[in-house]
Parts: C-alpha cells; structure tokens; sequence
C-alpha cells in the first residue's frame, strides 16, 4: 500500500490534534504535531523574558531560534508522541490558556514560520505522516495527497477548550476561553504568513456535533479511499 501526506488544517479547538494523532497510530504512520512546535516556541519566549508586559521582544525570539530545538517522543503509557524542548518534555507546559493567548502572535512571526516550516518539511519528505495545523495544505505540503479542514462551531470549541483547562485545575470562565478562540480565529485568517484558509482540494469536516468515534470511522474511511485508488 503507498504512503501518503494528510495534511488536517482548521480552526483552534477544532480537536485535530487528537484526530490526527489517532488516525496516524491506527494506519501506522507518523505524527507531526505543527501546533505543537508553535507552543513550545511560546513557552521558550515566556521562560525567558522574550514575552513581557504584553509585548514581544522579536528581535530577542529571532536571535534564540537557534537555540530552540524541538522534537516528538514516543509515549508507550499514552501511545502518542509528547513535545520535547531541548531535551525536556514540555507536553503539559505548551496546553495551558496562557500558550494559548499568544501562540497566534508568536506563529504569525515571518521568522517563526519560515524556520518551523523548513523543519516540517524535512519531517514528511518520507511520507508516511500525518500533520495537522493551520497551513498543512496550503504552504507546507500543498501536494498532500488526502487534505482535510476542520471547523466546528465556536461556542462549542470553546466548550471543549473549557471542559480540558477545568480537567487540568486551570481557574477559567466559558467567557474567556470563548474569547480567546474568536481572538485567535481572526488572528489565525488574517495573518500575512500562512494565514488559515481552506485548500481548494480539501475535504471540509465540521465536527460539531460529532463524537469522537464518528470522526476517527469518517477519516480513516477517506484515508482508504486514497491509498485504494
């Protein structure tokens, strides 16, 4: 059977994380969490004073890039692959509502995205992968052979965001998350450096009102319809 790129691009909260991390240990290929590699260069810009008083010191994250090296590490106890930040495992650190406030400034950094996405680059010249974020499609790997976009309603992304940061102990009201998903919903489309837009050939998928189950029998079945033909 071949091997292909699927490229999952959507809005935030939209659970393609989970999605794609699920149908890459079902077919056996490999996950490549995009997102992911945009948190953790958020969480160094917080760790090391690169995010203060509301701002970003660009020249400062510019200058750091190099010493920024991320990687994915097999988890056995959670069979999917954590986030490592040179050397550390930051899975936890890179889901919390503060990342989540300035990771869309920080991905819409030309620098930021240009050094990341030659990283993804090399990550799928094999194939076999799977990625999700918000340019797959349209910058990284615009000849994926399966593309899908998700998108759900925002009051229930926000929904799912507040149910996971209360799962975790984090103080938060549905208000701010709702908030922070419109913020980085038009922060994300109207970014100059690969903003969020739908593929021409994408698959549209709006989970709504679907269960997980639903969506991991909806993906793998568009999966066998690519490597069949």
């Amino acid at each position: 059977m071949k091997k292909i790129v699927i490229a999952l691009d959507g809005y935030s909260s939209c659970g393609k994380s989970t999605m794609a991390k699920d149908l890459a240990r079902q077919i056996g290929y490999t996950y490549i969490d995009t997102g992911a590699m945009y948190r953790a260069v958020t969480l160094y810009s917080m760790r090391n004073g690169i995010i203060k008083n509301g701002t970003i010191d660009t020249e400062k994250l510019e200058r750091s890039m190099k010493d920024i090296h991320i990687s994915f590490v097999f988890n056995p106890e959670t069979g999917r692959p954590d986030t490592y930040l040179n050397g550390e495992n930051i899975e936890k650190e890179i889901r919390t509502m503060e990342v989540a406030g300035w990771v869309s400034p920080v991905a819409a950094l030309s620098f930021v995205r240009k050094a990341l996405v030659s990283q993804q680059k090399q990550m799928g010249e094999t194939k076999g992968v799977v990625l999700d974020g918000r340019d797959v499609g349209t910058v990284i790997f615009p000849d994926a052979e399966l593309k899908i976009f998700v998108t759900a309603k925002p009051e229930v992304r926000a929904q799912r965001r507040l149910d996971e940061s209360l799962a975790k102990g984090e103080s938060v009201t549905f208000e701010e998350v709702l908030r922070n998903v419109q913020e980085r919903d038009l922060l994300d489309t109207t970014r100059k450096e690969g903003p969020l837009k739908k593929a021409d050939d994408a698959i549209v998928l709006d989970n709504s009102d679907m269960s997980i189950e639903e969506q991991k029998e909806w993906l793998l079945e568009q999966f066998n319809q690519v490597v069949t033909k």
